[in-house]
């Protein structure tokens, strides 16, 4: 179990297990003669990917960052991804029950973000976390309901359509405070309105960057995945993060990253991007 703290709020590194991408996907234009180095691909050329989501307790409400696969994915989807649906017992582990959360926000609607969203009972889709506002950016979503022939397998409606029927999402317009020290901020290259969700307590920082820096290996400006539909935004976004989240000594959680959930990225003797693990607490 991964827990810290930062300053009044306690987050804790919670899972809903792993899947695997192909490594040519999941690394873009980057040779695997580079990328092979950093992790090891297996007879299918797939790696090992995370899906690592952060609870934030702030002493008054329970925060859920990102729900992982979940438990729907059609059988075609899980041939080829798998679907390892770890959550319910990763929450279980750290003591919290889907009604103990208050508020659940999303990065953006790709299936392996929001798939716990939601769960079948019986014929119905219903909320997992049934007292919760879920919150995403609007744009998102009106992408997910009209996406391209490339991404449209990145969509599934019922991880969300459920939710803005019955106006228990939230459409975000833009960057907003969620609540006092928890903010969203938008990122765009991985989609168009991707968010990432920031946190200030005691006058420190977490980032839950989600896809823009999906691991720690990913950390390079021209390390970017394939999935991205806008690659060269992606860039300039990552460089944008960079220029505050570095000097302002930022703890950066990696939504995709199977070693480390988080750390504090800085330049080593060389100027190379490095991810310095943060402390744990128990």
């Amino acid at each position: 179990m991964h827990r810290l703290t930062l300053g009044d709020f306690e987050l804790t590194a919670v899972s809903d297990g792993v899947y695997h991408l192909d490594g040519g996907a999941f690394f873009g234009v980057i040779p695997k003669s580079l990328w092979q180095k950093k992790v090891v691909a297996d007879e299918n050329n797939l790696v090992p990917t995370a899906l690592n989501s952060v609870v934030v307790r702030t002493g008054k409400q329970t925060v859920l960052i990102e729900t992982g696969i979940g438990n729907k994915l059609s059988d075609r989807m899980i041939k080829i991804y798998g679907q390892p649906a770890k959550l319910m017992e990763s929450l279980g582990a750290a003591g919290i029950s889907p009604e103990d959360i208050d508020i659940v926000i999303n990065t953006h609607l790709h299936f392996d973000h929001c798939g716990w969203n939601t769960v079948r009972e019986g014929e119905k889709i219903v909320p997992t976390f049934p007292k919760a506002k879920y919150y995403v950016q609007d744009g998102e979503w009106q992408y997910a309901t009209h996406s391209s022939e490339r991404d449209a397998i990145s969509y599934i409606s019922a991880n969300f359509e459920p939710l803005i029927a019955s106006g228990q999402m939230q459409l975000l317009k833009g960057d907003q405070e969620i609540l006092p020290g928890i903010s969203v901020k938008v990122f765009p290259g991985h989609t168009r309105h991707m968010q990432a969700v920031i946190l200030r307590s005691g006058g420190r920082t977490a980032c839950y960057i989600s896809d823009l820096i999906p691991t720690s290996w990913h950390l390079d400006v021209a390390w970017v995945m394939s999935f991205d539909l806008f690659p060269l935004e992606t860039m300039e976004s990552k460089k944008r993060y960079y220029a505050q989240a570095i000097p302002e000594n930022w703890l950066t959680m990696f939504t995709h990253d199977p070693n480390i959930p988080w750390g504090y990225i800085a330049r080593d003797e060389r100027g190379r991007m490095v991810a310095n693990p943060a402390e744990q607490s128990v």
